[in-house]
């Protein structure tokens, strides 16, 4: 019988200031999905697949992603309690990507490679963009793609629903919720 996939999880664009327009919407609607990816986390690294956060580095091209998660949970910022919930483990590995997908100008598909996974897992935010981006990129790439829609959030639901079942109905992704997830 042949042996399914390495698979890795995704966490992206959550080590976030939110500090830009339409930021209050969306940290409204990222706030529930905290402790999914708190339990997807717990889960992967108990199966030894690795966490992969992928994160926007807001043009900041001095930033490291320590001083990235400094800045998130440092006291005058509005999500810092969800940052510091979800923030990397030494163990986990980070990206620092410039645009919407993980995958664009950044080191994703060499790690994915050093580390043998052809499975990704995505979580996140925000699904009608750099969620769905990178499940497009990864589908291209011909990675086996799924998104956890309990761990995903957009400025609305309508629209995290709209996008999500987008990439479901072009077979871009399977979806799934954090209890049914494999890995």
């Amino acid at each position: 019988m042949a042996r399914a996939p390495k698979s890795a999880l995704l966490v992206v664009d959550m080590i976030n200031a939110f500090d830009f327009e339409g930021a209050r919407a969306l940290l409204r609607q990222a706030r529930p999905i905290g402790a999914n990816i708190r339990a997807l986390k717990a889960r992967a690294r108990a199966r030894r697949c690795p966490v992969i956060y992928c994160n926007d580095n807001f043009a900041e091209w001095r930033s490291d992603f320590r001083s990235l998660v400094a800045r998130c949970t440092a006291p005058d910022r509005p999500a810092r309690d969800l940052v510091a919930a979800i923030a990397p483990s030494p163990e986990d590995y980070f990206i620092l990507k410039p645009k919407h997908s993980a995958f664009y100008e950044t080191a994703l598909e060499s790690l994915l490679e050093q580390l043998r996974v052809r499975r990704l897992v995505l979580c996140g935010i925000a699904g009608d963009g750099c969620i769905h981006a990178t499940a497009t990129d990864a589908h291209m790439r011909e990675y086996d793609v799924a998104v956890v829609r309990d761990a995903t959030a957009s400025q609305t639901p309508a629209r995290n629903h709209t996008a999500l079942s987008h990439l479901e109905a072009a077979e871009y992704a399977t979806l799934c919720v954090t209890r049914g997830t494999r890995f």
